[in-house]
């Protein structure tokens, strides 16, 4: 399956995530305000340092009062830095949340626009890994961002001004030493990006298999397939732990190689701040102090400590925006053809028509061709033939879950591509051989029919599909909650409830592909019954391969490779020996 394309270039990402960003924009304003508060009130606490010092240090004695003073302005510096950081912390949580919700909105949202061809070539278990493994992923690297980024940003600003405007000689020291640190981080994060990429994408493949082995974990204990999956497994986790062990190890030699250079840079400033004060150095009007140099060191230490900080959020953020790059991969992709005329289909007669239909899944492959057919409203037919040779995408066509290349498929004389496939597919109620159930009571997953419907009418449609006495067996009845497709439910019982549901819609044409194959062969004869009861009056396609319980149809199509080879009533068509014949023959030998 196909589980990955390219990824967006991280320009357009980000685009797009300042696109979301934007839509709070209070908190994003509170973010910046608080962070600039916080900022400002950690800068002024050097400078407060710096002056008790000069106040112990001053020639005869100290200067208690001045002390004093200094003290209570550097709490409440502290106090304003701490509560700026906590407001602006749940503003940075705000927005990581918020936009992660939208993301995970609009990607969800999209897998109900998506066509079917989209869910039949991708792996499901990629796709539920973009949605909540990336998703999560990338707001834990958007709020480290907001955090850390934005603050350390604020920071190294606020201090290259303050050192630049007390001592512009070591403060263009500093600046002319920064760029060496920014080039380092920069050159390792470029160069990590790929390992992200690589990273993300075994993370999906393993997220793919896994959901794909505990699904079908009954099968592969019966074919004693477990060595096999555990070293598939194995192989993926491996490349797994390769890739994430690249990302790591590289992104983990920003910080100490940009540690070095800020070092390297405190060091610089210590040694020409200290001559400074040796030597009496005039500054701004006054002689460079040993407290002027304990701020300046202070200073220089805030200015540095951002880049270690960011070195690390630069990491987090490659790393996030290979994860939004793959969900938005997933909200970009191309989605179901538009209802066209988006003409509303009434209560439908049920005269079916497909004029000279051809369809293929791929253009290297063709498997409907020219096919005409005309089902008249109430008649009941039975689509017949070997694996392949088109039963299902016939249903898909009438369903438009595909629309034909070339031809029409009308109903009532009206073109499906001209009307919502909502009311189209109202107008359908389809049992498939392949059952599902929603995580829900009894009474939710058979309310599904007919969402307004009430507890005698579903009671009632049980009873006329022999599902409303092992209901009532289970422990809360119509109440008892049923876990993932069905919980410990037998797949008989699953395909009665499945029966119940449409039962309950009462639709005017149905479509049954295998409805019964999950049940024996008692409790087929009885809810056969019930089939005759709802399908009396109404337009009815039936997917066989047990044809026993299809020769009553008023007409039986047989199809080889796309085409309907034969038409007629069961006993027409043994008379023929043909196609059919040679079909029923071969299971009643």
């Amino acid at each position: 399956m196909k589980n990955s394309r390219s990824v967006p270039k991280k320009g357009g990402v980000l685009k797009r995530v300042l696109g979301y960003v934007g839509r709070y924009p209070a908190s994003l304003v509170g973010s910046f305000v608080f962070a600039l508060l916080s900022v400002a009130a950690t800068l002024c606490v050097p400078v407060f340092f710096g002056d008790a010092i000069d106040c112990i240090i001053k020639a005869g004695k100290v200067d208690l009062v001045a002390l004093k003073s200094v003290f209570v302005k550097t709490a409440v510096a502290v106090l304003i830095a701490a509560l700026s950081q906590w407001l602006a912390g749940i503003c940075n949580n705000r927005i990581s949340c918020n936009v992660v919700r939208d993301l995970r909105k609009d990607a969800f949202g999209k897998l109900g626009k998506l066509p079917l061809k989209y869910i039949d070539t991708h792996s499901h278990g990629d796709t539920v890994s973009r949605v909540i493994a990336d998703a999560d992923q990338f707001s834990d690297g958007l709020l480290m961002g907001f955090t850390q980024f934005f603050t350390g940003a604020l920071t190294i600003l606020g201090t290259i001004a303050f050192m630049l405007l007390t001592n512009w000689k070591i403060g263009l020291i500093v600046v002319l030493l920064t760029p060496v640190s920014l080039f380092v981080a920069r050159f390792v994060a470029t160069h990590t990006h790929k390992f992200f990429v690589e990273q993300t994408s075994a993370r999906g493949e393993q997220t793919a298999f896994a959901e794909e082995a505990i699904a079908g974990l009954k099968t592969t204990q019966a074919f004693a397939h477990e060595d096999e999956n555990e070293a598939k497994f194995d192989k993926i986790n491996a490349r797994l732990e390769k890739a994430s062990l690249k990302a790591t190890f590289y992104s983990s030699l920003t910080n100490p190689s940009t540690r070095f250079i800020n070092n390297l840079v405190y060091a610089v400033v210590a040694l020409v701040g200290a001559i400074d004060v040796a030597n009496g150095t005039i500054v701004a009007g006054a002689a460079f102090t040993v407290g002027g140099l304990t701020k300046f060191l202070s200073y220089a230490n805030q200015y540095t400590k951002p880049f270690n900080e960011i070195s690390g959020v630069v990491t987090e953020l490659k790393s996030a925006f290979t994860c939004a790059a793959r969900i938005f991969e997933l909200i970009d992709e191309t989605e179901e053809v538009s209802d066209g005329g988006n003409e509303e289909l009434p209560r439908a007669e049920g005269i079916v028509e497909l004029e000279n239909v051809s369809f293929s899944y791929t253009e290297e492959r063709k498997l409907i061709e020219a096919l005409s057919l005309r089902v008249p409203q109430g008649r009941r037919v039975a689509i017949v033939g070997r694996t392949g040779s088109g039963k299902t995408t016939l249903i898909n066509l009438l369903m438009r879950f595909y629309d034909v290349d070339k031809g029409a498929v009308k109903i009532d004389g009206r073109d499906v591509r001209k009307l919502t496939r909502r009311s189209l597919r109202k107008s359908y109620g389809m049992v498939l051989q392949e059952t599902w159930l929603k995580c829900g009571t009894v009474r939710e997953n058979i309310r599904m029919g007919k969402p307004d419907a009430t507890d005698e009418e579903i009671i009632e449609a049980a009873k006329k599909t022999r599902a409303h006495s092992f209901i009532k067996r289970m422990e809360r009845g119509y109440d008892t909650l049923l876990s993932e497709d069905g919980g410990n439910l037998s797949e008989g019982q699953k395909q009665l409830l499945c029966i119940t549901r449409v039962m309950l819609a009462l639709p005017p044409m149905l479509i049954l592909d295998e409805a019964t194959s999950s049940i024996d062969t008692r409790t087929e004869k009885k809810i056969s019954e019930a089939f005759d009861r709802l399908m009396e009056g109404r337009t009815t396609f039936i997917v066989a391969h047990r044809l026993s319980t299809i020769v009553h149809a008023d007409a039986i199509l047989v199809m080889e490779a796309g085409h309907v080879v034969e038409q007629g009533t069961h006993a027409e068509l043994l008379a023929r020996n043909g196609a059919y014949a040679k079909l029923y023959n071969s299971q009643f030998a």
